[in-house]
């Protein structure tokens, strides 16, 4: 049969015993454990009693451990200490901002909105690591054991909290010279089903992503488009624009710079959708650590 594991009791016993033998004396002892020399003279009455073995000699002017008072100090006094650096240890994680800190977002997220704050958030806090899952589905962050997820702020559950940490942003439907030579380019939304496509496939179901617009009055509403590309992210999008296979809808911050260089022509801009900012959403009953909160702040948007 295996010996009982201790408990919380006997391990106080324990760490009274270790703390008397190395003071040698039950009053100097007692101060450092904060508790009264009688209440730890009958501490040790009774851990004798139970191990069935005396552990200290008694004179009226010192404390000594005996033979086996000696050998059970050697064996668990050193574990006592590594337990003490730990417990210190935890205090410190506590205290300072180190760990993990585990983000879901979208690639574009990552790559265009949370890069170079990140950056700087992991050059200043060198205790940090932060794993980044990118993912364009619904994650269920609880679940998955995830710190806090990035999404639009119409996105997030109002059982989260949310903070804002970027502007708000609009998509840009784009094509590039080539490809406009070769198709006339869309006058309206409706007018894309004649057009070769980047298709997004959502994690979360499985389903393609029907093309959101908004119409002047700002009420959305949806285009189902097809293509020869289908992928789980769009930034390859972006690439098949820029190689004239198709049209792509982009983030409009993907778009700008190639927007801007005439490698891309922007369409039916009146029509894109626009959308709130990015939020940093997590669970109302998660008690955030020093690291998350850290690195919270340094992401919060301010214009």
């Amino acid at each position: 049969m295996p010996p009982p594991i201790p408990s919380h009791g006997s391990m106080n016993d324990l760490a009274a015993f270790i703390a008397i033998a190395r003071e040698a004396s039950f009053t100097r002892a007692a101060n450092k454990l904060g508790v009264t020399p009688s209440a730890l003279s009958h501490t040790m009455r009774g851990l004798e009693e139970r191990l069935g073995i005396r552990l200290l000699t008694r004179t009226t002017r010192k404390v000594a451990p005996t033979a086996a008072g000696e050998r059970l100090l050697q064996s668990i006094g050193p574990l006592f200490d590594e337990i003490d650096v730990q417990v210190t240890a935890l205090g410190d994680l506590r205290d300072r901002p180190a760990g993990i800190v585990r983000l879901t977002c979208t690639d574009h997220a990552s790559q265009y909105v949370l890069h170079d704050r990140l950056m700087a958030f992991l050059r200043r806090y060198p205790d940090i690591k932060v794993e980044i899952c990118l993912d364009y589905g619904l994650t269920d962050i609880v679940g998955e054991r995830i710190d806090a997820g990035v999404r639009s702020g119409d996105m997030v559950s109002r059982d989260m909290i949310a903070s804002r940490i970027g502007p708000d942003w609009r998509f840009a439907l784009v094509g590039s010279p080539d490809y406009f030579s070769r198709h006339a380019p869309p006058e309206t939304p409706y007018d894309l089903a004649r057009h070769n496509c980047a298709c997004l496939r959502f994690t979360t179901g499985g389903g393609l992503w029907a093309w959101e617009f908004q119409d002047d009055q700002g009420k959305i509403f949806t285009v189902r488009v097809d293509g020869q590309l289908i992928c789980n992210s769009i930034m390859p999008g972006l690439q098949t624009a820029l190689d004239g296979l198709c049209l792509a809808y982009l983030p409009e911050d993907m778009a700008r710079p190639h927007i801007a260089s005439g490698a891309l022509i922007e369409v039916l801009e009146p029509w894109s959708l626009r959308c709130p900012g990015l939020h940093l959403f997590y669970p109302h009953r998660r008690q955030p650590t020093p690291a998350f909160t850290a690195l919270l702040e340094a992401l919060r948007y301010r214009e």
